[in-house]
C-alpha cells in the first residue's frame, strides 16, 4: 500500500493523471535513446536569504520497476506545490526506490564568493556527474548545467513534466529543509525552523533585532538587507 493510502491522504484521479503523465514522459525519453535509465537533476534554495544552496540528481531504472513502484509515488510533484508532511513521505519512497540519489551543497560563503547562478549552474552538473548511471537519459529542470556536465536535456518546467526531475526536487527540497532546521539549534535568533532561511515577515524582523549570521548571504539583495545597509 502506498504511503499516500497508509497516512490517510486521499489520492486523486488527478494526482493519478499527472503521475501517468510524468512517469510516462520519461518513460518516452527512455524508449527514444534505447534505454531504461532517467535521471532528473533540480535545486532547492536558489531563492533563499540564508543557509545553502542544494542540489539533487535521482535515477529510476524502469526495467526494474512494477505497478506499485509508481503507485508509491502516486503523489510526486513539484516540490514547492506539496506540504512538508507529504515531501517527507515521497523522500523515503523515492530512496527505496531510486537506483542512486546524489545531493551536491554550495555554502553561503561560496554563493556570495562566486554568485548564486554559477553556483546553481556547477552544482546541478556536479550532482548529475556523480550520479554515475549510464547509459542513461540525463533531464534537468530549467537550466543548461556548466559545462562539466554530462550530455543532459533541458526540460523548462521539468519539475512538473518528470517523474526523475520532480523526485529530484523534493529530495533537494527536503535535504536543505532538514539542514536549516538543524542548524536552527546553533542559530535559534533568526527562526530557520520556521522559514528555513527564506524571505519571510519573521526573518526579516529577525535579521532588524540580530543583524546577519554566518548563514547569510551577503551577496543577496534583499529589502531587509537595504533597510539595514546590509550585505554587498
Amino acid at each position: 500500500m502506498c504511503a499516500a493510502r497508509r497516512r490517510g491522504r486521499p489520492v486523486t484521479e488527478k494526482d493519478r493523471d499527472e503521475r501517468n503523465q510524468r512517469f510516462a514522459f520519461d518513460r518516452e525519453r527512455a524508449a527514444t535513446a534505447g534505454v531504461s535509465i532517467v535521471g532528473g537533476a533540480d535545486e532547492a534554495g536558489r531563492g533563499a536569504l540564508a543557509g545553502p544552496l542544494v542540489a539533487a540528481a535521482v535515477a529510476f531504472d524502469y526495467r526494474r520497476w512494477s505497478e506499485p513502484d509508481e503507485e508509491a509515488l502516486v503523489a510526486l510533484d513539484d516540490s514547492k506545490r506539496l506540504d512538508r508532511a507529504r515531501r517527507e513521505e515521497l523522500y523515503g519512497e523515492i530512496l527505496h526506490r531510486a537506483l542512486r540519489v546524489v545531493c551536491v551543497a554550495r555554502a553561503p560563503s561560496t554563493i556570495d564568493d562566486c554568485g548564486l547562478h554559477v553556483c546553481n549552474l556547477e552544482a546541478l552538473a556536479e550532482a548529475l556527474q556523480r550520479l554515475e548511471a549510464r547509459p542513461s537519459v540525463l533531464l534537468v529542470d530549467g537550466l543548461t548545467p556548466a559545462a562539466t556536465a554530462p550530455s543532459c536535456e533541458v526540460v523548462v518546467g521539468g519539475d512538473g513534466r518528470s517523474a526523475a526531475i520532480a523526485a529530484a526536487s523534493v529530495v533537494a527540497k527536503v535535504t536543505r529543509d532538514r539542514v536549516m532546521r538543524h542548524l536552527h539549534e546553533r542559530y535559534p535568533q533568526w527562526g530557520f525552523a520556521e522559514h528555513v532561511g527564506y524571505a519571510t515577515e519573521s526573518h526579516h524582523a529577525a535579521i532588524a533585532a540580530h543583524g546577519l549570521c554566518v548563514l547569510h548571504r551577503r551577496s543577496f539583495r534583499s529589502v531587509a538587507y537595504r533597510q539595514l545597509e546590509l550585505g554587498a
